[in-house]
């Protein structure tokens, strides 16, 4: 895929009228975008899994909390791993830079290669995937606000607050929404 400057590194916060309840209240990071389709993560569904239970190597390496995140609906048998780091600096041949700070570690490697040299290391089952002009329409009706992204976001201690964080910190009307109740019939 080629990156689309406008998504890669970019926030999809879902709307409530969202209700595909894979996605109701996601942040979803898009790691990559193109003509092909997209690719990311949501940032905020962790499963009470530990990650050493899949990979106990990477458990000490880990961002709080220390469990696996369900990354999305497809492709759950697998992991991926993101890592934080600021833009430009040194990393080894095992990171795959993407876009900004964000990039993807080979999981199958060493975590101890990291040290020192990435702010934030997450690992998700499975992903967030869009065909070629799926996302595009789900943009034009409406089923997302698409913010800017800070590291941060990506390696959470409170995922259970970062739908509201990331409205709450935009002001004006999406602070107003992030105050909405979790069942959208009630606001």
């Amino acid at each position: 895929m080629t990156d689309d400057p406008a998504l890669s590194g970019r926030l999809l916060v879902a709307k409530n009228r969202l209700l595909d309840p894979n996605f109701h209240r996601a942040v979803v990071l898009v790691l990559d975008h193109g003509d092909e389709g997209a690719f990311g993560v949501v940032l905020n569904r962790p499963v009470p899994v530990d990650v050493d239970v899949v990979l106990p190597a990477w458990q000490e390496h880990v961002s709080t909390p220390a469990t696996l995140f369900q990354g999305g609906p497809v492709g759950l048998d697998g992991a991926i791993g993101v890592v934080t780091a600021p833009p430009g600096a040194p990393l080894p041949t095992t990171v795959d830079r993407l876009v900004g700070p964000f990039s993807l570690v080979d999981l199958d490697s060493d975590p101890a290669a990291l040290a020192g040299l990435v702010t934030g290391v997450r690992v998700f089952a499975g992903h967030s995937g869009w065909g070629a002009g799926q996302l595009e329409g789900e943009l034009e009706e409406g089923s997302w606000y698409v913010l800017d992204a800070e590291p941060d976001d990506a390696v959470t201690r409170d995922p259970s607050t970062l739908w509201r964080r990331v409205l709450r910190r935009q002001g004006g009307d999406l602070a107003i929404v992030s105050t909405f109740a979790e069942d959208a019939s009630l606001n």
